[in-house]
């Protein structure tokens, strides 16, 4: 199966690859994200009990406070945040996040913003590269 080549957005730059984990709904990670494990804990989310660590993390925005940055942040410090994150607009939490990851950890977490229909196309358990100028390079992993 040949790639699909999706152009997003750069919110913030970086290169990243892995497995994607993809859900439609907005996730709080306040009381939702374990940034001691990398687990997604919110039980009422469809992906709870899935771990995030290491992983193209593709979710439409953040839901809740500005408290979402500070649990990100801790997991980039912890080593348990995901590779990247994909959403369909610039959700300014997830930035605040990688931009002070940048400043005291060197170590910025790309996001990239794709339009409703790129996003779509996106399935859990495909791999997906980042590249550096915001193109998505994603290999289907099988499903329809």
């Amino acid at each position: 199966m040949e790639p699909v080549i999706l152009q997003g957005r750069v919110v913030t730059p970086g290169e990243a690859r892995g497995i994607a984990l993809v859900s439609r709904e907005p996730l709080s990670f306040w009381g939702g994200y374990d940034w001691k494990t990398g687990e997604i804990i919110d039980r009422r989310h469809d992906l709870s009990g899935t771990n995030a660590r290491g992983k193209i993390l593709a979710l439409p925005f953040t839901r809740g406070s500005s408290t979402t940055t500070a649990v990100l942040l801790e997991a980039i410090r912890a080593g348990t945040a995901p590779a990247a994150i994909i959403t369909t607009d610039t959700d300014f939490f997830f930035a605040l996040a990688s931009v002070v990851a940048d400043e005291l950890y060197a170590s910025p977490l790309p996001l990239i913003a794709l339009d409703a229909s790129g996003f779509l196309q996106l399935k859990t358990g495909d791999f997906i590269e980042i590249l550096k100028e915001g193109a998505i390079k994603i290999i289907h992993a099988g499903h329809e």
